[in-house]
């Protein structure tokens, strides 16, 4: 390796994989899936240079094991069962099944920045490895494209973040966590974040640090680990078994996640077949088992209006239920949500790359996202268009289909 390790702990992963991770040991452990990913900057190539290292880099990491001490922490953690820690014993990541090379150049729209990673596996082998993976390409994509730089890119990366710790000093946005580590600027950058932030949330007024989805972070840094789920739940356990029929995705992961884990942890995303088509099933039982909802995509004043007219309609107090925001968010735009819909609800934020890798230099966005489950396409059709993802135009036409039917029969 050229860089010194990026990734140096099993437990350097979001929260969220430990959760879903548990769901799908006990109740899909069958299920397979593939994972592709997608860079959405138009001017972005990876070097040669760059995919030896990530190469290399993935191999660090599959060769690495939890330590007992790790295992401990995670059995701390309220909703983790001992059954999926002594599996967790025995895992690894499994380099046979991630691939990472020049892109085909046929045509695909990862072709434009050169480069092509994809996994394929077992769901319960797979899904750990998408956030790891997206830390080292980010990583090593800003050391050798800004090698000569790197330093004042650090130095700016610092100057802000004190900035933005001082900026609350003086204005309110609540609580709020730290959900960086996919497109992280670098491991160290993002550590320094969460030691600054931390040291800095007791001089905030009314503005509270919670915690990181880093859990190795929360770990050693004595924060709360914090996470909820991601759309691969809902297009896996809604879309991957063909006997069901998709537009019924969320009640199928909302069963399946109340079986796991009763009335804990209980954030439910809203957005991966559209908010509407989310609420035709989060009826009173669900709204009132889960302890809120999840922002990801389209407006975030139109979709906490949309919410919270849900819950009146449903006779349940909006007081009792968080909305966690986490789609692109920063400071001052998490400030006007949390004026405006603070004394109607619990508001709180996820930020990420706000946090964790502003610097000088454009940031990266990029994705890894399942695009199979055992064999068959599935689909992210979210409230903003652009960040939808599904490489089966028939199987979107087809999804779109079973959704217009639902909104029609209800």
């Amino acid at each position: 390796m050229k860089f010194r390790p990026m990734i140096n702990s099993l437990l350097e992963n979001d929260l969220y994989k430990f959760s879903q991770g548990q769901m799908i040991y006990h109740q899909f452990p069958e299920y397979r899936t593939k994972w592709e990913f997608r860079c959405r900057n138009k001017d972005v190539v990876f070097t040669g240079a760059m995919i030896q290292e990530i190469n290399e880099q993935i191999d660090h990491y599959c060769n690495l094991r939890f330590t007992e001490d790790e295992l401990d922490y995670l059995k701390s953690i309220r909703w983790i069962k001992p059954a999926y820690v002594d599996f967790l014993r025995l895992w690894h990541p499994r380099r046979e099944d991630i691939m990472v090379g020049v892109s085909l150049d046929d045509g695909g729209p990862e072709d434009e920045c050169g480069m092509r990673i994809w996994a394929e596996g077992s769901w319960l082998n797979t899904s750990p490895l998408e956030v790891p993976i997206l830390a080292i390409v980010n990583e090593v994509y800003y050391r050798e494209k800004c090698r000569d730089i790197y330093p004042e890119l650090e130095a700016s990366f610092m100057y802000r973040l004190k900035d933005k710790a001082e900026w609350l000093k003086t204005h309110n946005i609540g609580s709020f966590s730290e959900f960086g580590l996919r497109r992280r600027f670098s491991g160290e950058m993002q550590d320094r974040a969460v030691a600054l932030l931390k040291k800095y949330s007791p001089t905030w007024p009314d503005s509270h640090f919670v915690g990181t989805s880093n859990v190795y972070l929360a770990k050693k840094h004595c924060l709360t680990p914090v996470g909820t789920m991601a759309h691969e739940s809902l297009q896996c356990v809604g879309q991957g078994d063909p006997s069901k029929n998709p537009a019924y995705s969320n009640r199928f992961m909302m069963e399946a996640w109340v079986r796991e884990f009763g009335v804990d942890n209980g954030i439910m995303l809203t957005d991966c077949l559209s908010t509407d088509l989310f609420l035709l099933d989060f009826d009173r039982k669900y709204a009132t088992l889960f302890s809120g909802v999840r922002h990801d995509s389209g407006d975030p004043f139109e979709w906490a209006k949309k919410i919270l007219k849900h819950y009146e309609m449903l006779g349940i107090n909006p007081h009792t239920k968080t909305l966690l925001f986490s789609d692109s968010l920063n400071f001052q735009r998490a400030e006007a949500i949390y004026s405006k819909f603070s004394d109607i609800a619990k508001v709180a934020f996820g930020i990420g790359t706000y946090l964790a890798n502003d610097t000088c230099a454009e940031p990266l966005n990029i994705v890894m996202k399942v695009t199979q489950c055992n064999g068959r396409p599935v689909a992210k059709l979210s409230d903003t268009p652009g960040k939808g993802i599904c490489t089966n135009a028939e199987y979107i036409d087809y999804l779109k289909r079973t959704m217009d039917w639902r909104f029609n029969h209800q």
